[in-house]
């Protein structure tokens, strides 16, 4: 009995994630945490709103890069000054996985 508890508890610890991150990421608003996911983005190395990692596979947002009017979700225009909000590109830990240099941007 013991060992079905602790493998419970062990379990829930390792889905805890996934549903607190479920929460935050909201698909339909194209929202993260309440900050939407287009406009200008600044890439930083520290105190980011959002922790990203690029994948090729299964991403939570695909990710197109534009030069002007980033209005739509997932459309990103890269700033260096004024960004809507700051991105900072890690290996491990994201708050949200994107494919990056997309054609059709958007949540998936």
């Amino acid at each position: 009995m013991h060992l079905l508890q602790r493998c419970s508890f062990v379990f829930a610890c390792l889905a805890l994630p996934a549903f607190v991150h479920a929460a935050d990421f909201d698909k339909k608003n194209c929202t993260y945490k309440g900050i939407r996911l287009y406009g200008k983005v600044q890439l930083v190395q520290s105190f980011p709103d959002i922790k990203v990692q690029a994948t090729s596979s299964f991403p939570d947002l695909k990710v197109k890069v534009v030069n002007s009017s980033a209005d739509r979700c997932g459309e990103w225009q890269i700033v260096t000054s004024f960004p809507d909000f700051k991105v900072q590109m890690v290996n491990s830990f994201p708050d949200l996985k994107v494919e990056m240099g997309s054609s059709s941007p958007g949540v998936r």
